[in-house]
């Protein structure tokens, strides 16, 4: 028996034992609703206190204004709650820094790489005269870039500082995951390097070749080991559902990457069958529920209010885990594998939209009459904007899935569009959105020009909506062309060339952003600008501020 059958059946097996597992939580009572679990982000008092370390100082007034029901915010939080936090910040702060600053690096360097690569496909003679200049090579380094540097580590950096917060307990083993760390960027480096050179292992999503992959492995490991310890030594009673999904998405990963590095053992259509499973889990087990768990704790902290349903972010939780393992078959429809296979595959690829439908109405109830604060609050543009893009993402993805519709689509210029609303509407927005609220209380330190926070997101936002259009409808005319007997294939590529262009155009302002953005995190790391410091929730010698006063 081949591994793919074993990776389908052991994703298989292990989705019944979760739903068995869903179904003694339900006897049990433990999907009974738990409002204490839902408030444990906010220290005793703290509800009704909006919060985000990015807004200005009249915009964070007039957060609190806008937020404050009956014309009070309640009273103020629990001191030692607060100090108990700021412990918490303290340790995870020198990992956190490290892993935001290389996300940076990568995003700059492959966002250029991307945008390099869109103008090849309209201008293929341009920069053509080196080989690690091809498109073939530099879209791979783009992909590897954004992908592996850029989300994965702002993602454990973001998944670092948050731990600590929601199990009120430092972060064991910090210098671990700094070595975790660095291995992991070293990996990522060499892998660049190995792509650019003309090494790669030649699958999708995992082109760094299996021998440099050894130290991004055993990085993810080195992370792993004190999220758990940190995890087994908590001082908090519920476990927050952000736990449950950044932890089951390290866990996730870490085997994932396991499965698909291996040597020699992925070959022929097998090869191409693992590497959809690896290639729709990166997204679905590891991209996802990082950005999904980030929602459900800075929304819900910015405006002062807890989740709406915490039972309904639980069901979320499982029934991703239940229906995502096996979704990235539908890659293979037309191909030569069992149709059994595929057709599973659209099934489950259905059935995601019951967390998606449960995360869009949880969001909306606990936004329910406070959507005007986005108007005040930097951090929560990013996030209601991912949070939206998601819902577009799933739903076009669950459609993407049917053999009708993929059989116009696939192949074509649609899917990088869907792809992007996907990686950049969805994630990359949210990690925006992360940063801009973590570094304040990781550095004691504003931003210090919060103006280029609005400048960044309109570019960005703009960006992707000029790209993900552009690629959805040239990518859907491309299709029908190719789909047509009596056009030649070159009339389904020049049917697409204004559309490259104006994805160009979308590439650019993304860059554009990108540039604003790492200009200002190295303008607050280097203490230039304005010195603000009035929302940052950190500790002086004699005092704790926080974000609603001193």
């Amino acid at each position: 028996m081949d591994s793919a059958i074993l990776s389908l059946a052991g994703a298989f097996v292990l989705s019944i034992i979760g739903l068995f597992v869903f179904i003694w939580s339900l006897r049990k009572g433990l999907l009974v609703e738990n409002p204490a679990a839902a408030s444990v982000i906010f220290a005793r008092g703290e509800i009704g206190h909006t919060d985000d370390p990015a807004a200005a100082d009249g915009e964070r007034r007039s957060l609190q204004a806008a937020a404050s029901e009956h014309g009070s915010a309640g009273h103020g939080a629990d001191a030692g709650e607060l100090q108990d936090r700021v412990a918490a910040d303290r340790s995870s702060a020198f990992p956190v820094f490290m892993f935001i600053a290389f996300a940076l690096f990568w995003l700059i360097l492959g966002s250029a790489a991307g945008l390099v690569s869109s103008i090849k496909l309209h201008e293929p003679d341009w920069l053509n005269q080196q080989a690690w200049m091809t498109f073939g090579r530099l879209r791979t380094v783009h992909l590897t870039a954004v992908l592996y540097g850029w989300i994965t580590n702002a993602a454990l950096g973001m998944i670092l500082w948050l731990l600590p917060r929601l199990l009120r307990t430092p972060l064991h083993a910090p210098v671990w995951t700094m070595l975790g760390g660095a291995l992991i960027n070293t990996g990522i480096a060499a892998g660049i390097g190995a792509i650019a050179s003309g090494w790669s292992d030649g699958m999708e999503y995992l082109e760094i070749p299996w021998q440099i992959g050894i130290f991004i492995l055993v990085g993810f490991v080195l992370i792993v080991l004190p999220v758990l310890y940190t995890l087994v030594n908590r001082k908090v009673e519920h476990l927050y559902v952000t736990v449950w999904y950044t932890v089951a998405a390290l866990l996730w990963i870490s085997l994932l990457f396991l499965v698909g590095k291996m040597p020699g053992v992925h070959t022929g259509v097998q090869q191409a069958t693992t590497n959809w499973w690896y290639g729709h889990n990166v997204l679905g087990l590891w991209f996802t529920p990082v950005s999904v768990g980030a929602i459900y704790y800075f929304l819900p902290k910015i405006i002062g209010r807890p989740v709406r349903s915490y039972n309904l972010s639980i069901l979320g939780f499982w029934t991703l885990a239940f229906f995502y393992g096996q979704v990235g078959g539908h890659h293979l429809i037309g191909g030569p594998v069992p149709g059994w296979l595929t057709t599973l595959s659209i099934v489950q690829s259905m059935m995601m939209v019951i967390p998606v439908v449960a995360f869009s109405i949880n969001m909306a109830g606990t936004m329910k009459g406070r959507m005007h604060l986005a108007r005040y609050s930097p951090t929560l543009r990013f996030m209601m904007f991912g949070g939206a893009m998601y819902f577009l993402s799933s739903i076009q993805g669950s459609l993407e899935s049917l053999r009708s519709m993929n059989a116009v689509t696939h192949f074509t210029h649609y899917t990088v569009g869907h792809a992007h609303l996907g990686a950049y509407a969805f994630v990359t927005m949210v990690l925006f959105g992360a940063v801009y609220f973590m570094m304040p209380r990781v550095l004691n330190w504003e931003w210090p020009f919060p103006r280029l926070i609005t400048v960044h997101f309109w570019l960005a936002a703009v960006g992707i909506g000029i790209y993900f259009v552009a690629l959805t409808v040239g990518g859907w005319l491309q299709g029908v062309a190719m789909l047509d007997p009596a056009r030649t294939f070159m009339e389904s590529v020049a049917v697409t060339l204004p559309y490259l262009q104006w994805r160009s155009v979308g590439g650019t302002l993304m860059l554009a952003s990108h540039l604003v953005f790492a200009g200002h995190f190295l303008a607050m790391a280097l203490r230039f600008g304005p010195q603000r410091t009035g929302a940052a929730l950190f500790a002086h010698s004699r005092e704790l501020e926080v974000v609603y006063g001193k």
